[in-house]
């Protein structure tokens, strides 16, 4: 990577600090997320082309919040701070920030100075996303200046009189921001003057280096492959990086979509011949998850299950030191902040926050710092079929938690007559190619219906279908009446012990796109 042009992230615990990164990859230009509180001498030692420093949830004037060296400011290396990061620099320059008195959240119309080179080539008036409830009360006017307002906050953007330090009160990095992909342009291209030289392209030759070099000349891999895209991108990758030297196990844990099993051994056996093992490991599973009810330890369960099956599998594979996760940077972010930042915890994923101690593998996740749509590219760069690369997110844990409450055979079953329904009605709709991720929720819950003049008292079914670009933010699709309408009689119909079909219209935030 030192061969790049470069951009650091200090990570000040926003859940959208990689999507900044992800923004500025975009542009071509690659970024690294570093620690909030990386010494300004190690910055100048890495010789970045420009600094963001991310938003976050604490407050400047708050004991303990986090901090960055205030000498990053004194390096002559452009600066850009979003939301908290603009209240950081202000702070640490002689401003003042406090609590506002209107807070900001959502869609805000702001009036920017198209003449600061931040806002170049922007209309004078644009639409942003903003979500802070404090703002920056006083600048050091001998210094700074304002070049953007709200109809509630003076300082929206700010700017150096001499020095290349910028700031603005939303974020840039979120669809929402009508301009936000210009104002990161104008800052990362303009600013910074970063050409941009980091593509896909690049991104395998370093990851397949980055792979061989943690594996060394004899070591082999172990790849778990679910058959999403993100397992068979790493498992292309890692295929290229090692030829024979790895082996793709594929565990049936009995929380699959309907015929998903099978469909998964079609499709690669004839690729890897020998190298997949297929383990039914359902009964174990199941068996791990009787009377619970509660997420977090079903993930856990799952995490420690998944790897004593992966341990029992690879016995036989000699130098098989090294475990492969697709693991990406939303699973990450949701767990714990993936790089030292004070993140929240929004729920433990499986791969991430559930593995033992005593895993007895070196984890290869080569996919961690990337998006969704990232992996799908990358898959293009691969050559990957598409069918696999259009494939919808299908959560690590599987079907235990799309069923709330308790996972058993029945209710699993339940679950999974009402889901192939839900994505079989849905690909007959224009709208599918809209969609992120369609899926049915069994809920804990009974009612009573009435059929063929008899009182039903069953269980009660809810469809999720979202649009996103990265599965950090999400909208619930509004799917046409009448295909709502289709897949509650068929679920209420074909599905015996369901009587009630509700519809989720629930964005991401406030909720999450998975109901556990």
């Amino acid at each position: 990577m030192t061969a790049h042009e470069k951009v650091l992230i200090f990570d000040l615990g926003s859940q959208y600090t990689q999507l900044i990164a992800r923004r500025i990859r975009e542009l071509k230009v690659f970024c690294e997320i570093v620690r909030h509180d990386l010494p300004a001498a190690e910055v100048a030692r890495q010789a970045p082309k420009g600094i963001v420093l991310s938003g976050g949830p604490a407050s400047v004037y708050e004991h303990q919040s986090p901090r960055v060296d205030p000498a990053i400011f004194e390096l002559g290396i452009p600066v850009l701070g979003i939301c908290y990061g603009l209240q950081l620099m202000a702070e640490a320059t002689g401003g003042k920030v406090g609590a506002a008195q209107a807070r900001e959240y959502g869609h805000t119309r702001v009036t920017v100075d198209p003449e600061s080179p931040l806002f170049r080539g922007l209309p004078r008036e644009t639409v942003v996303w903003n979500s802070h409830g404090d703002l920056v009360t006083g600048l050091d006017a001998a210094h700074f200046r304002s070049i953007a307002t709200t109809g509630s906050t003076p300082f929206a953007a700010v700017a150096h009189a001499s020095r290349p330090l910028y700031g603005v009160q939303f974020h840039p990095e979120v669809v929402h921001s009508k301009h936000g992909r210009e104002v990161l342009a104008n800052f990362v291209r303009g600013i910074a003057g970063c050409a941009g030289d980091w593509t896909m392209g690049s991104f395998v030759d370093e990851a397949v280096a980055t792979v061989r070099a943690q594996v060394g000349e004899r070591g082999r891999v172990v790849c778990g492959l679910s058959g999403g895209v993100d397992s068979a991108v790493v498992a292309l990758l890692l295929d290229r990086a090692l030829g024979e030297r790895l082996t793709c196990i594929f565990v049936d844990n009995g929380l699959l979509r309907l015929g998903e099993a099978e469909e998964v051994e079609a499709a690669f056996r004839p690729r890897l011949g020998d190298r997949l093992r297929v383990v039914h490991a359902g009964e174990r599973f199941l068996g791990q998850l009787a009377g619970v009810v509660d997420p977090e330890v079903k993930r856990k369960r799952i995490g420690h299950e998944f790897v004593a099956v992966f341990k029992d599998a690879a016995l036989d594979i000699p130098d098989a030191h090294f475990l492969a996760q697709g693991t990406l940077y939303p699973d990450v972010i949701e767990s714990r902040s993936a790089f030292g930042g004070p993140s929240a915890t929004i729920k433990t994923h499986h791969n991430v926050g559930g593995l033992p101690a005593e895993l007895g593998f070196e984890l290869i996740e080569p996919l961690r710092q990337l998006f969704k749509d990232e992996v799908r590219r990358l898959g293009k760069e691969l050559e990957l079929e598409q069918h696999l690369i259009d494939r919808q997110p299908f959560p690590g844990p599987g079907l235990a938690v799309r069923v709330l409450g308790e996972v058993t055979p029945a209710r699993l079953d339940l679950v999974r007559q009402a889901d192939a329904i839900v994505r079989e009605e849905l690909k007959r709709d224009p709208i599918h190619p809209t969609i992120w991720q369609a899926f049915a929720v069994l809920l804990p819950v009974q009612s009573v219906g009435v059929m063929g003049d008899a009182r039903t008292y069953e269980a009660t079914c809810v469809v999720r279908v979202v649009e996103s670009q990265d599965g950090m933010t999400a909208d619930w699709v509004r799917v046409p009446h009448e295909v709502l309408a289709t897949i509650s009689s068929r679920i209420t119909n074909e599905v015996r012990g369901i009587n009630r079909v509700v519809y989720d219209v629930t964005s991401k935030p406030p909720g999450t796109i998975e109901w556990e």
